[in-house]
């Protein structure tokens, strides 16, 4: 295929895209920047594509991961970025005042517990955690939504197996 044919078919398929594009960003503006990523990298690797591909589901497997990359560098970037309240005074004053040492361990535990399931829960579990809906890990993950929501429920059962130690004693009995 010649680099203007490409490129045509490329604009030809620019309002699927965003409608895709728009099933991950649930914005107007983000979808748009979103295929214009997914276009740019799509130029960028034509010659990676080979003949007789299907080029809808290149562009759409381009633009998934496109997104999943960019969202995580957010997730790594926000998690850097300070806001001026966090640092105000009154909260200097509270976290040099007050020993943080139990809920130090109790976050090691919590860390680690979460570093022992496996991929196929935690994966779900971490975007159910960060807001995602069941629909959007569905999408994501390529599940049915059935799927996410057993994973996700596993999670938590498995998550409490691991922190047992931290319900001893706080049972509660209902008569």
């Amino acid at each position: 295929m010649k680099t203007l044919d490409f490129t045509s078919t490329l604009i030809n398929h620019r309002n699927s895209l965003k409608m895709y594009a728009l099933h991950f960003t649930h914005d107007t503006d983000d979808a748009s920047d979103l295929v214009q990523d997914t276009i740019l990298k799509a130029i960028k690797y034509y010659s990676k594509f080979r003949e007789g591909t299907n080029i809808k589901g290149w562009l759409y497997t381009i633009m998934k991961n496109t997104f999943i990359n960019n969202y995580k560098k957010m997730v790594r970037t926000s998690a850097f970025i300070v806001r001026a309240d966090e640092i105000s005074y009154a909260n200097l004053m509270y976290s040099s005042t007050h020993n943080q040492a139990e809920p130090k361990f109790v976050m090691d535990d919590l860390q680690n517990a979460l570093k022992k399931l496996p991929d196929t829960y935690f994966v779900p579990f971490n975007m159910y955690f960060e807001g995602y809906k069941y629909h959007e890990i569905g999408i994501h993950l390529d599940l049915p939504i059935g799927t996410v929501k057993t994973r996700i429920h596993v999670a938590r059962q498995l998550i409490k197996k691991y922190l047992k130690p931290y319900n001893v004693g706080r049972e509660f009995h209902y008569n």
